[in-house]
């Protein structure tokens, strides 16, 4: 049984604290509100202690105090995780937010970042310089959550994950210590923090390969939702043949309003937001038959890559309540398309959507086993998502994901994109990562024995 903060004796505390550069909150301080505060707002957990650490000396003196006192702890970097998974009751919670830095490095176009930064700090920074790393869809999320879970957006099937593009990893390991992953150091910690999660440690710096990405041709396309199934049976033929430049995920969705026009407001819409990231003077030519298929709306056109990445940011602001399922999807067959049209027909609240995202190209050529992540072969992470800021509306768009999923798990590949996920069990974390759990098992063996790291999709040790 877990120890709390509350059974650790004053002095302790105050010791600790006297080494910290960063700040500790305690509940009784004004800012305990304000700081236990996350993305989802369904989540309402009270750390006995938050320390916003500034520096890797904080985090190590973080680690060295819940593991020497038996306390849960928790991790957070930008506190996007719709589990809630970077905080904890009771125990300590490790907050990286205040270590951030992007450090761009022109000539070998790689890109180092903090623990805590946000993809819109990365995309501030390298911009300017003509480059970008993949990341996913929305720039208020944080770099660590996204990358360690495996990291699905605009650019994937032209450069892959954001797992594939990363080079390093600066880690406190569970006793303390710090370690650097890659390639040639620790290859095996390194394998299994691509799609692993924050199973294994804590990661205070990324290293990232970035691409050539000033300028895409972007934008969404909407079709009224009774077109779902034949749209879904075009795109998935259509996406899986072409160039890897071109990417798009597909959704039913609500318009909820601005900024689309007034005649779309509160209606149901089978939607594609694409992304061409190749050359510009042949884009037009690329959406030909996007556009042939006739969409009711559409808004595309050239734009800087940091534009489409936070498209939605406005959409989708943090504090909203979240409730989340996920699978894998290989094909968009018949009973798919009929299940998308019967739960994209009837969405319960204007903001609450179902996003498939795509694994082909360049993402879906690396292995089943080349990182933790399992599902290289499927062709789509799937996620259904019920969105509201009030609190009233929850039960019924939970009870819309649950139907919605329940109808769609059966035509699955089994496991889901461990960043979709909410607290769901061990069974579903085991299906997730499919074979490559076992060798996830020993590496936690390995480097995490004691399990100082759980709050999160946990891979148990066995030791």
């Amino acid at each position: 049984m877990k120890s709390t903060i509350k059974d650790l004796a004053a002095p302790k505390i105050e010791t600790f604290s006297s080494q910290l550069r960063g700040t500790r909150v305690m509940p009784a301080d004004a800012s305990y509100a304000r700081e236990r505060y996350v993305y989802n707002g369904m989540i309402n957990k009270h750390p006995g202690m938050i320390v916003k650490c500034a520096d890797v000396a904080d985090v190590i003196a973080s680690v060295n105090l819940g593991r020497e006192n038996n306390l849960l702890v928790s991790v957070r970097g930008g506190g996007h995780n719709v589990g809630g998974l970077g905080l904890c009751d009771d125990g300590l919670a490790i907050d990286l937010s205040g270590i951030k830095f992007v450090r761009t490095d022109v000539a070998n176009k790689t890109v180092r970042v903090g623990g805590g930064n946000l993809w819109s700090e990365v995309d501030h920074a390298t911009h300017p310089f003509g480059l970008a790393v993949p990341a996913g869809v929305v720039s208020t999320t944080g770099v660590g959550g996204l990358t360690l879970g495996g990291g699905v957006g605009y650019l994937s099937r032209k450069y892959g994950l954001t797992i594939d593009n990363l080079l390093e990893a600066d880690m406190v390991l569970a006793d303390g210590s710090f370690v650097t992953a890659s390639a040639e150091h620790n290859s095996d910690l390194f394998w299994a923090i691509r799609g692993g999660g924050g199973n294994f440690g804590i990661v205070t710096s990324f290293k990232f390969q970035a691409y050539d990405v000033k300028k895409v041709f972007a934008g969404p396309t909407l079709w009224p939702i009774e077109n779902v199934e034949e749209i879904m049976e075009w795109y998935h033929e259509f996406l899986n043949q072409a160039p890897d430049e071109l990417n798009g995920f597909i959704s039913t969705m609500v318009v909820p309003g601005a900024p689309f026009p007034e005649h779309l407001h509160n209606k149901q819409f089978c939607g594609i937001v694409w992304c061409y990231s190749g050359d510009m003077d042949m884009a037009e030519e690329a959406f030909k038959p996007i556009l042939a298929k006739q969409p009711l709306f559409e808004h595309i056109g050239e734009m800087p890559y940091p534009t489409v990445q936070s498209l939605f940011d406005g959409l989708l602001p943090s504090g909203m309540q979240w409730y989340w399922k996920a699978d894998f999807f290989t094909e968009l067959g018949a009973e798919i398309r009929a299940a998308h049209l019967e739960y994209g027909s009837k969405i319960p609240t204007p903001l609450s959507q179902m996003h498939l995202y795509p694994i082909s190209g360049a993402a879906g050529r690396v292995g089943n086993e080349e990182t933790p992540w399992a599902y290289r072969d499927a062709k789509y992470a799937g996620v259904i998502g019920g969105a509201d800021p009030d609190p009233a509306n929850v039960e019924k768009m939970t009870k819309w994901c649950k139907d919605y999923w329940d109808a769609l798990h059966p035509y699955s590949s089994g496991g889901a994109y461990s960043n979709f996920m909410m607290d769901e069990g061990q069974e579903r974390v085991k299906a997730s990562y499919k074979n490559n759990y076992n060798r996830l098992v020993s590496i936690k063996n390995k480097y995490d024995p004691e399990n100082l790291f759980q709050v999160n999709q946990n891979i148990k040790p066995s030791v």
